[in-house]
């Protein structure tokens, strides 16, 4: 299983550089770096049948990811979720053919397990002795994770109203957790700092190479669980966009390695209606998501103003003949207990605000009835208990804007704001 990792390519200007360093962005234009494999040698030491007797983890494509020393390859489990048909969902929503991928299963409960152990385990490999990176949350919670896996200091910078347990699991795992007036850029800043000091080396969102490549075992796994086939639409919860980015990746990996035929899904890129840049630059036809102004969501993935490989996730969205789309909060937080009574996921608002996206799709007739439609369910709800009404079933009222307990009301509503009071 060794790695057919060859050397880092910038994603603008094309420059390449070797892979015995420690990069950040690109040097020369200060661009997201992407790692590059000889995919030729990988087609002949890999053949697909060959993964049927590898372990049930996003290692099993050892070969076509970054870490060269098999000892760091870092793991708590992370990877291999299932994929699971939910046809009282579909319904729903005029969708029989809908699948969920269900992210909420992996270590530290979300799909950012996937690329802070490509991130830390490489960091690791060369030679860092601390990492850091800005978060709304589950990144945080991941890295710190990773970091004791490798025996790592980790320093997380996340907004004063992060998701309270997320913070609190930050901390258990031993990060250094500093909480920040402002957002996720207003942490980032505070990061970049540390790194100009030689504190840390930055683990953020597409500031450098080897997340995405975690990232990008979505795209494999959903592959070979499908029977090497794609579905028609794949529906993406958008922060960041790594995931979006790294799939896109990997059906260009997997088409060059033979696993695969050119056809590809049509990529949707979802966000929420208080934080949407990409979907204003998807609908201006810019190449670029100018950042947002006021950022504010239930969803705290989904808030994050200006994304560094903004450029990227509009290429894959535009090249794949996809849209991306913007969803209203109160619909997210209503849709949250349909799906757990109508498929038995407790997911996060982030993944909720798939299934609004998706309902609307199929309502316009952009998503046809007979399509196969797979959603992105990245977190696990149990994380977001400052948003649902208590155990006694009375209303929760944050920040001034009640909303009704949803439980055992298919009608109601859940809170409706973010917040940090009961």
């Amino acid at each position: 299983m060794r790695s057919h990792l060859t050397h880092l390519a910038c994603a603008r200007c094309a420059a390449t550089y070797p892979v015995d360093a420690l990069l950040n962005l690109c040097p020369a234009c200060r661009s997201p770096l992407l790692a590059r494999y000889d995919l030729a040698a990988a087609r002949d030491a890999l053949p697909r049948a060959a993964l049927a007797d590898r372990v049930g983890s996003l290692w099993r494509y050892a070969e076509l990811l970054p870490v060269i020393d098999a000892a760091w390859r870092l793991t708590l489990g992370e990877g291999w979720t299932p994929l699971l048909a939910t046809p009282r969902l579909g319904a729903a929503i005029g969708l029989p053919n809908l699948l969920v991928k269900d992210e909420g299963l992996n270590p530290t409960g979300s799909f950012k397990a996937r690329g802070l152990v490509m991130a830390v385990s490489r960091a690791g490999e060369l030679g860092a002795k601390a990492v850091a990176l800005p978060s709304a949350g589950n990144a945080g919670a991941a890295l710190a994770a990773y970091a004791a896996r490798a025996g790592l200091a980790a320093h997380v910078y996340v907004p004063r109203d992060v998701p309270p347990l997320i913070a609190l699991e930050t901390r258990m795992l031993g990060a250094d957790v500093t909480l920040i007036d402002g957002l996720i850029t207003d942490c980032a800043a505070h990061v970049k700092a540390g790194v100009a000091e030689g504190r840390w080396f930055d683990c953020s969102t597409l500031a450098e190479p080897y997340r995405v490549e975690g990232k990008k075992t979505m795209g494999y796994e959903l592959a070979e669980q499908l029977g090497w086939t794609l579905p028609d639409v794949i529906v993406y919860p958008t922060g960041g966009g790594t995931g979006l980015i790294g799939m896109w990746k990997a059906f260009d990996e997997m088409e060059a390695l033979g696993w695969i035929d050119g056809r590809r899904p049509r990529m949707v890129s979802v966000q929420s209606a208080g934080c949407a840049p990409i979907v204003r630059a998807w609908e201006a036809g810019a190449d670029h998501a100018a950042p947002w102004v006021g950022a504010a969501t239930v969803a705290p993935g989904l808030r994050v103003p200006s994304a560094i490989g903004d450029f990227l996730i509009l290429d894959a969205v535009r090249a794949s003949g996809g849209c991306a789309i913007a969803v209203e909060d109160d619909a997210i937080l209503e849709w949250l207990p349909r799906i757990g009574h109508a498929e038995g996921i407790f997911t996060a608002p982030e993944s909720a605000a798939t299934v609004v996206a998706a309902a609307e799709l199929a309502a316009r007739g952009w998503i046809k009835p007979d399509e196969r439609v797979l959603l992105f369910f990245t977190g696990n709800g149990l994380k977001y208990e400052y948003l649902l009404a208590d155990g006694a079933g009375a209303a929760v009222t944050h920040n001034g804007v009640t909303a009704i307990d949803a439980v055992g009301n298919d009608t109601a509503a859940v809170v409706m704001a973010r917040g940090d009071e009961r």
